[in-house]
């Protein structure tokens, strides 16, 4: 009877030590990701503050802060119409990854970019160089940014980069960009963050926001 009794009493202080760590883990995330945001909002209303001299800026160096400057509403809202529209703006890809840095995904956009810079590689001994790095950044298991891609793929990129070429990781990049598109995106363009840039006059403050 007390040998039960001391293994109920047992059982119920492991299942109470197991609920606060739980708890204090939960903690932990929500304020490393309030910190994320925080930094987000900052970098955001940096953006915001040039706005006003952008255009002589964009006159004298052509393009080169561009990724500094906050886009037209006009600009902003291309974004929704296609997710390669937000891909291809500087500033936009910038803000997609600070987004996506907020969720605790930003691995994803990183490797994608890390494809496209694989794709334009003409030396056959940086393509190899480089398509090891990734698969060691991305693709073995517990790899410090794994990506969330099936074993077979994994695989099959295993093998392919013993001999890279251009496409060694086309599937992988293909599932990692499906991924964002059809979750990541989605929520992009409900945050506040892209609705901010999507209003008719710029957003102050924001920095201090929480």
């Amino acid at each position: 009877m007390q040998s039960a009794l001391f293994l109920a009493l047992r059982h119920r202080g492991a299942q109470m030590e197991r609920g606060r760590r739980r708890a204090e883990e939960a903690e932990e995330k929500g304020r490393v990701k309030r910190t994320i945001i925080k930094d987000w909002k900052t970098r955001l209303s940096y953006f915001l503050q040039n706005s006003s001299s952008s255009a002589k800026m964009k006159s004298k160096k052509a393009g080169k802060h561009h990724s500094y400057f906050r886009p037209s509403p006009e600009e902003a809202q291309l974004w929704s119409e296609a997710f390669d529209e937000l891909l291809a703006n500087k500033y936009g890809l910038a803000a997609f990854r600070a987004f996506l840095k907020s969720e605790f995904c930003e691995e994803n956009i990183e490797f994608w970019l890390a494809c496209e810079d694989f794709k334009k590689t003409k030396s056959p001994q940086k393509l190899t160089s480089k398509a090891k790095k990734i698969y060691n950044d991305f693709i073995e298991k517990e790899a410090p940014k794994e990506i969330n891609i099936d074993f077979q793929t994994k695989n099959m990129i295993a093998q392919n980069i013993q001999e890279a070429t251009h496409t060694c990781f086309s599937a992988a990049q293909k599932r990692v960009y499906s991924l964002m598109e059809n979750n990541s995106y989605p929520r992009f363009l409900e945050s506040q963050f892209y609705q901010e840039l999507c209003k008719k006059t710029p957003i102050t403050g924001v920095a201090q926001a929480t």
